[in-house]
């Protein structure tokens, strides 16, 4: 098992553990042999680069893809197949915290954004509804005006509503 294994496993090290100029040679090797020789051998081991965290290479979501659309599973060895599931597995934890740790760290400013903005629509809605009961009371104090002149004096005199 670990001859089959071993290849893999060295790659991976390769890339996660070593200076950038062997991670981007090491990745690159492995590009190639996927795209121009594409044994499950190469596209495995292609998937797990893409997979491995660390190096500029590093694409999870590209390794994930990668694992289940090239129909993997069923050509591989049982070794080949509990590390690709593995790694997998690994690959998906990755991205939910990766898109929970980038949802905390937004929330914040959304958060606030979003109360800001819902503050904003509220004050503006107080703003328009204080115009319309402003209008509304200007009409009918236009219309209190026109039916009896004499008394709106009055009441403008004595807005306490208290006969003298």
């Amino acid at each position: 098992m670990s001859v089959v294994l071993g290849g893999y496993l060295e790659t991976m090290r390769k890339l996660g553990q070593s200076d950038p100029a062997v991670q981007a040679e090491t990745f690159q090797a492995a590009r190639d042999a996927a795209q121009l020789t594409p044994t499950t051998a190469n596209r495995l081991r292609f998937a797990l680069a893409l997979a491995t965290p660390g190096h500029g290479g590093s694409d999870p979501a590209a390794a994930r893809n990668s694992s289940r659309s090239c129909g993997l599973a069923e050509l591989l060895l049982p070794p080949e197949q509990a590390l690709a599931q593995v790694e997998l597995r690994q690959v998906e934890l990755r991205i939910v915290l990766t898109e929970v740790n980038g949802g905390c760290s937004r929330s914040p400013h959304a958060n606030d954004r979003e109360r800001t903005a819902a503050a904003a629509r509220r004050l503006q809605a107080e703003v328009d509804e204080n115009k319309r009961l402003r209008k509304t009371l200007e009409e009918a104090q236009a219309k209190l005006d026109a039916v009896d002149p004499h008394r709106a004096l009055a009441i403008e005199r004595n807005p306490n509503g208290n006969q003298q």
